[in-house]
């Protein structure tokens, strides 16, 4: 997907030797416009935002971007935050919390591409509208909700399945019936947390438009804001992110 947006399929890809432990560092050009790419991975822990490195390693890239002054572009596609008591006392939270503070004071141009799942925190941490992110698209495969359709239905017509003669069928309904109220982009981009659903095909073309846009983007930095960046120059000082 990332070949298909940048000039000449060409991206300059950071840390490779960790894409499996998190959110790849991406520095592209498009059309003549630097910026970093921090995309999801769906083929590793099912593209869940869990490992404890995640966050810390993720706001390390947003950090070097925010200083670089190089515009931040997310290809989501992630279903959630890994459960389980390793990660609650790994720090799951506290790391987590790190990417999401990353995103939410990153003062360059961000814009967000939803490509597939987008359940729950990991949805809001990844460079959502909640957290100032500037434009966000989504493709009409998008499903954006609090959590999977499968798991919603699970808990909120557990009642009715328990009841039911033939629970399958009706559950295998009501996930439809769910996916197509809630767990689409149609239902977010009302409320006006997506700005435009497009086709694939269209992604180049609208990052091209958005990063075109936001190129004049000045951030009003505050006093706090402007010690947190200056800590990150300092984090990231020494190591490639």
């Amino acid at each position: 997907m990332i070949h298909a947006v940048v000039d000449d399929a060409y991206f300059f890809e950071v840390q490779e030797q960790l894409r499996q432990k998190h959110c790849r560092g991406i520095r592209a050009d498009s059309t003549g416009v630097r910026w970093a790419s921090l995309p999801t991975s769906p083929s590793v822990l099912a593209g869940n935002a869990g490992h404890q490195r995640l966050g810390e390693r993720g706001a390390l890239s947003c950090a070097s971007a925010t200083v670089s002054t190089f515009p931040l572009v997310t290809f989501e596609d992630v279903p959630g935050f890994l459960p389980g008591t390793a990660q609650e006392y790994g720090g799951i939270i506290k790391h987590g919390a790190k990417l999401l503070y990353a995103f939410a004071e990153a003062t360059v141009p961000k814009v967000t591409v939803i490509t597939r799942k987008a359940y729950g925190g990991a949805y809001c941490v990844m460079a959502s509208k909640h957290i100032r992110t500037d434009v966000n698209y989504a493709w009409p495969t998008a499903e954006i909700a609090v959590m999977g359709p499968e798991g919603a239905v699970d808990i909120v017509y557990k009642r009715e399945l328990d009841a039911a003669a033939n629970r399958e069928q009706v559950r295998r309904e009501k996930i439809e019936e769910f996916r197509d109220r809630f767990a689409n982009p149609y239902a977010v981009a009302d409320r006006g947390f997506v700005d435009s659903v497009i086709q694939p095909r269209d992604t180049r073309k609208k990052l091209i438009q958005a990063l075109a846009m936001l190129e004049t983007k000045r951030a009003q930095e505050s006093a706090r804001r402007s010690m947190a960046t200056f800590r990150c120059k300092f984090s990231v000082r020494g190591s490639i992110v």
